[in-house]
């Protein structure tokens, strides 16, 4: 009978120390995520910098504000981008028109690369479509962590 009570303490100690050590490589797990969670980086979540360039530069004369234009007219619409926290590099560039109110389509995207993603400065030139109706353009930066920043103007074509 001894030998019986014997071996059943020995199974239970087994079962008991591999529970032990289960557990205790669960708690290692657990606190080691945790101690990467919390070391991650905060995010303040500042959207990109986007502006229109304004004013003549060179020769040229920037449009910045809605305005009213005759067909086929060609205005340049100067933009400068720039990251708003060190690490939010900026990742793509977007120009998308709207027609009389209708949704936006993109017009081009340039995936941004190298010193592009510190700051981004380019000037787009707009040829004025059909007289009578209204262009909305927008012109998006997006930065590493998905946030988008835009600034838009419209022309009225005449």
């Amino acid at each position: 009978m001894k030998s019986k009570i014997h071996e059943f303490q020995l199974k239970t100690n087994r079962t008991m120390s591999r529970k032990l050590v289960s557990t205790a490589t669960i708690i290692a797990v657990l606190a080691t995520a945790l101690i990467n969670l919390s070391s991650c980086e905060k995010d303040e979540g500042k959207l990109p910098n986007i502006a229109f360039k304004t004013g003549t530069v060179g020769g040229v004369t920037y449009t910045s504000a809605d305005a009213t234009v005759a067909a086929g007219t060609v205005v340049t619409v100067g933009i400068n981008a720039s990251k708003a926290e060190d690490k939010d590099v900026l990742k793509t560039f977007n120009v998308s028109k709207s027609i009389d109110g209708a949704a936006a389509v993109s017009v081009t995207t340039t995936t941004l690369t190298g010193s592009q993603q510190d700051s981004y400065s380019v000037d787009y030139p707009i040829t004025a479509g059909a007289a009578g109706h209204t262009e909305k353009w927008s012109f998006t930066v997006t930065n590493r962590d998905g946030l988008t920043n835009t600034v838009s103007l419209t022309l009225t074509v005449n």
